[in-house]
């Protein structure tokens, strides 16, 4: 009846079995009553083999367009089938988001997030020379843009425009408040120019929502709803001015240009034709 010594440290050491689940004395030992030491990756398989008894689980993994048939221990972790899609597709752990029923915990064992045979597991994300190769040439684009928009000239600088601003402030403009937002006026704006360089005025007739650009010619009645948008600019050397444009259509031909806008009037003409004021 006395135990025979190492028993007990023997005991202690019996293999947990794939993923560190509890697995059986039979299941870590060889016929010869040695114990099998396994290095990470025995723990996956790939074929058809069922190994030591050992509960495997078919997957579907797919990535990037490309599906892999996967046999993979129930009891290994979220962490251990990274390391299993990285040999499959050179997709790094740290790079992958791993989906199964939301993101997949690293901590947790297939077992324990009940994952079933045929189950879909998402992975998200690029390698390294993947990311190289998109983001060297985006990265080149990105400060090319910034070198063209650094040239840029300012508006009030471009020949289509100079040949306006080169007559000079109109005598009859309307005063000027620089550093001061107030209201549309009662009276329409007037002593404009437009982009023929002919006189223009501009009245908002906010009970009917148009906008009426009158010159010597002809008055156009505008809905407020046909102007896809206002853009302005201050005029260089005269700031407390600026020149406008009305954006009627797609092309830059559709834009109706107005110069020597009183500043002080610029943001309200922009709420009002775009209809923000109506939120205020």
């Amino acid at each position: 009846g006395a135990e025979e010594p190492g028993m007990e440290a023997e005991a202690q050491e019996l293999p947990l079995g794939c993923g560190g689940g509890g697995g059986s004395p039979a299941a870590g030992r060889s016929p010869e009553g040695e114990e099998r030491r396994e290095s990470p990756q025995a723990s996956v398989s790939n074929g058809g083999d069922e190994d030591g008894g050992r509960e495997l689980v078919e997957l579907k993994v797919i990535w990037n367009k490309n599906k892999y048939d996967v046999k993979f221990c129930l009891d290994s972790t979220g962490a251990e089938l990274k390391q299993k899609i990285h040999s499959l597709t050179g997709l790094p752990p740290a790079m992958q988001k791993v989906m199964f029923k939301g993101l997949l915990p690293e901590d947790k064992t297939l077992r324990e997030i009940k994952v079933t045979n045929g189950a879909k597991i998402m992975v998200v994300g690029s390698t390294i020379n993947d990311v190289l190769a998109v983001n060297t040439p985006k990265d080149a684009a990105q400060q090319e843009v910034k070198a063209e928009e650094n040239k840029k000239e300012p508006l009030c600088r471009q020949k289509q425009h100079r040949k306006v601003l080169d007559k000079g402030k109109p005598d009859d403009v309307m005063p000027s408040v620089k550093g001061v937002q107030e209201r549309l006026p009662t009276v329409p704006l007037s002593g404009m120019y437009n982009k023929s360089g002919g006189k223009v005025r501009l009245t908002f007739k906010l009970e009917q929502d148009q906008l009426w650009i009158g010159t010597k010619e002809r008055t156009e009645k505008l809905p407020m709803g046909s102007i896809k948008n206002v853009v302005s600019e201050p005029i260089e050397g005269h700031e407390d001015y600026h020149m406008m444009a009305f954006q009627l259509g797609p092309t830059e031909a559709s834009y109706y240009w107005v110069y020597w806008v009183p500043t002080q009037y610029v943001d309200a003409i922009k709420d009002t034709v775009l209809g923000k004021w109506q939120y205020f």
